[in-house]
């Protein structure tokens, strides 16, 4: 009598569903293989050097790594508070987290803008005080800050959960202060989950084009980051197409090489 196991038995799954598998693993990669052909490689790295690209660059950079710090001052706190919460206050947080997540881009800028424009709630107090955010490289960092932070707090959260709170109960029964224990026991045994949640962030932010147009624009050297600067150029303005095609790739390849590198890290981690 054979021994072999029925499809879809002991992790086994019917061999019909391999081709919607493969459509779907094509539908995500064959658009990102068509880039390549397009890019004038001999051309890139002056393209990829031009002014225009540079500013770009350097700006997408420089409010990336500010919206993580945001990020990190903002969000860590709140990882805690979800992670060390129970009942409908922590499910109406999560909630709230996650939305973000969900919403359109456009639509969050949209939120930014009427929340901090001049007419907005706090856009009528900042402008008592000579202050204005929309359309400004503050208004970048505010919507990068909106789209990342969920990234940072769900995935610090998870590793906050992971960890319990035995080894923590355990400093505190020692004598041990709570931000005694907060930055030896509670933040080290979640550091991985820290560091894969600042890293996704920062590529959520230097990616991001939706809210931070709607809220931000389009001002070279003061708003225009990669993604607006690449659909820009393909509109005939800003950056050439060959910068925008060269920077698109640039950043395909950096989120891969991310990707790559926490799924390495998290691989070591366990074993």
């Amino acid at each position: 009598m054979s021994t072999r196991a029925p499809v879809g038995v002991g992790g086994r799954i019917p061999p019909v569903l391999l081709v919607p598998a493969l459509v779907a693993v094509a539908l995500l990669v064959l658009p990102l293989l068509a880039l390549l052909p397009r890019v004038d490689w001999a051309g890139a790295p002056a393209a990829i050097t031009s002014p225009e690209a540079l500013t770009a660059l350097s700006l997408s950079l420089r409010t990336g790594l500010v919206a993580v710090g945001c990020c990190l001052l903002l969000g860590v706190p709140l990882a805690l508070v979800l992670a060390r919460t129970t009942g409908p206050l922590a499910a109406t947080l999560r909630v709230l987290v996650t939305l973000p997540l969900v919403l359109p881009p456009l639509v969050g800028g949209l939120a930014l803008l009427y929340l901090f424009g001049r007419q907005g709630w706090l856009g009528q107090a900042l402008d008592v005080v000579g202050i204005s955010v929309p359309f400004s490289t503050a208004a970048v960092v505010l919507a990068q800050t909106f789209v990342a932070m969920p990234f940072l707090v769900i995935t610090l959260e998870g590793a906050l959960r992971t960890a319990g709170t035995r080894y923590a109960t355990v400093a505190a029964t020692l004598g041990a202060s709570r931000w005694t224990v907060l930055r030896r026991v509670t933040l080290p045994l979640a550091a991985p989950g820290l560091l894969a949640g600042t890293v996704l962030a920062f590529a959520r932010a230097v990616g991001e084009f939706g809210a931070t147009a709607m809220v931000a624009g389009n001002a070279p050297g003061r708003t225009q980051t990669i993604p607006i600067a690449i659909y820009t150029a393909f509109n005939g303005a800003g950056v050439s197409r060959d910068a925008a095609l060269a920077l698109a790739v640039l950043l395909v390849l950096v989120a891969l090489v991310i990707l790559v590198g926490l799924r390495d890290w998290r691989r070591r981690e366990v074993w």
